[in-house]
């Protein structure tokens, strides 16, 4: 991990920081293990108990999975997020974050008990000894894997490696008579956090950011340069569904958009030394031009950050509905085994002094209901439904009244759209029946597709009823039993998700959201929302 350089911004603390929806804001740099010093009595007591269980128990015990299940019930008794990771799993757990895993490249598909490759990554090693789109692996090295109930864990398992090592995959291609063996050499592989950047309209720009990895920052800004070009003077951020990632990308995100000198945000724990004061730098990108921040439920950690400095800040408008409420943040420790404990060390607090982390006392089974209790009680739908206590009230750079103790609360609520749901269409995507029918469609239309190019498919492409007839058949054979009354009545929205990706598999991301948008009713008003913009929410200049 890279070192993180005081003149980028200022922080007291001169490590990286990282957040992740199940552990919390999360210290990246980890610490050697501790002695505990001299031992207390409650330690000798557990050794003594571990040592008799070890020696005087009538089975033979495995104590190393005695001690694993009793560090994990330990965690549960003090916050959600602190976490231990034994060492076969930690390189997994760090791996989303890191902007790249190695491997051989490819973005696949199990269809009929085939791996399928549904693209080979544009500069990878796949792409280098001519793998194509289409092309079924049915063996890796001596291992044949057709026909073996696989799963997305066995194809990870099976073509992930160390960067250098080859290994020699067997495919089956349309029109070729014999199997074709290709050696790859794999590499390291970029994992984008940014999902997509286009101009909604000649104004209007769009980002969305799936999470924060250690690439997000340089991501925006290349993205951000090239709407700007386009004439963007308005921009929408979209942070729905964006569980967080690490803090110091989401402190330099928010820097884009803050003059110098402005709270960012800060962390207070027991030990001073965790202490941490953030501020934005003298120039961002994107300082002065109307912004709106999406969020939703499931925007958490370092998505909290981003939005809960601009709003305090009164840099931005925040639209959706209350995120999701995570403000604890721990130090990963290694472990003498190889094994990780991330345990919580202090708090995060908004420019404001708000602390966003949404209470945990109940038990841990109901600290994960959350979200579903927010729903029954109607908060998806009505803004009134939810009560904030006088005692966490905070205010804004310019005077607004924000509230504390669980998530952000939007600027502008936008209720969930119920409409957006389909069970039958829900039952094609478990299937994989939606993927099946618009990966062999885009196979087939791929060139005329091409042709047409993406703004006249936008625009102009139609999901016909055949179409969908066609979509059905395919879930027949996937055992799910057609429903065309559902298909009639929410005929609309499954339109929107054929085309959707359909684009996806001719023009990757940046074709799938501006189609997938049609259904993102947050977006959609976050659209109209730009003439509202109050004054007292666009930055001082």
């Amino acid at each position: 991990m890279s070192e993180i350089k005081n003149t980028k911004y200022q922080i007291s603390l001169p490590l990286v920081l990282c957040l992740g929806l199940a552990a919390g804001v999360l210290i990246g740099t980890s610490l050697g293990g501790r002695s505990v010093g001299g031992e207390s009595e409650d330690i000798r007591k557990l050794k003594e108990v571990l040592g008799l269980v070890k020696n005087e128990y009538v089975d033979e015990t495995k104590t190393d999975v005695l001690v694993e299940d009793a560090i994990n019930h330990l965690l549960t008794k003090l916050d959600p997020h602190s976490s231990y990771i034994s060492a076969k799993d930690r390189e997994a757990a760090n791996e989303d974050l890191r902007g790249n895993y190695e491997g051989i490249g490819i973005e696949f598909n199990i269809f009929h008990d085939t791996l399928v490759v549904v693209t080979p990554l544009s500069g990878g090693p796949s792409e280098a000894v001519g793998l194509r789109s289409g092309d079924q692996i049915i063996k890796v090295d001596t291992i044949g894997i057709a026909g073996i109930k696989l799963t997305n864990a066995d194809v990870m398992k099976y073509l992930k490696g160390q960067k250098g090592t080859k290994v020699k995959i067997e495919v089956i291609r349309k029109n070729e008579n014999k199997p074709l063996v290709f050696t790859i050499k794999r590499d390291k592989i970029p994992q984008f956090s940014l999902d997509a950047s286009y101009m909604i309209d000649g104004d209007i720009g769009y980002i969305k950011i799936n999470r924060f990895a250690q690439t997000t920052h340089e991501e925006f800004r290349t993205a951000l340069a090239k709407l700007k070009k386009e004439g963007m003077k308005k921009l929408v951020l979209d942070l729905q569904s964006n569980p967080g990632g690490y803090m110091n990308q989401a402190i330099e995100l928010a820097d884009e958009f803050l003059s110098e000198g402005k709270k960012i945000v800060f962390t207070k724990g027991k030990d001073k030394k965790f202490n941490t004061d953030a501020l934005s730098t003298s120039k961002g990108d994107f300082e002065h031009g109307d912004l709106i921040v999406l969020v939703n439920e499931g925007s958490a950690s370092a998505s909290e950050i981003v939005a809960g400095a601009l709003q305090d800040n009164d840099r931005a408008m925040i639209v959706g509905r209350r995120s999701f409420g995570k403000g604890l943040v721990q130090s990963p420790f290694d472990l003498n085994d190889g094994a990780e404990l991330r345990l919580t060390i202090s708090r995060y607090y908004t420019p404001s002094g708000r602390s966003i982390q949404k209470p945990y006392e109940s038990s841990e089974q109901e600290y994960a209901k959350d979200i579903v209790k927010r729903y029954k009680h109607g908060e998806f739908f009505h803004a009134d439904s939810i009560k904030f206590k006088d005692s966490l009230k905070f205010k804004t750079a310019n005077g607004r009244t924000v509230y504390g103790g669980g998530g952000i609360m939007p600027d502008y609520f936008v209720p969930l759209d119920t409409t957006l749901n389909s069970h039958y269409l829900n039952e094609l995507y478990i299937s994989n029946s939606i993927q099946e029918y618009t990966f062999n469609y885009a196979g087939v239309h791929k060139a005329s597709l091409e042709k047409i190019g993406f703004e006249s498919f936008l625009k102009n492409f139609a999901i016909t009823p055949e179409m969908l007839d066609s979509l059905a058949l395919v879930g027949k054979r996937n055992k799910v039993e057609p429903d065309f009354k559902d298909i009639t009545k929410n005929k609309q929205l499954f339109q929107v998700h054929v085309k959707s990706q359909i684009a996806r598999k001719i023009w990757n991301s940046n074709g799938f959201f501006p189609v997938f948008n049609e259904t993102n009713e947050v977006l959609k008003q976050a659209i109209k929302l730009f003439d509202r913009i109050p004054e007292i929410n666009r930055q001082k200049i």
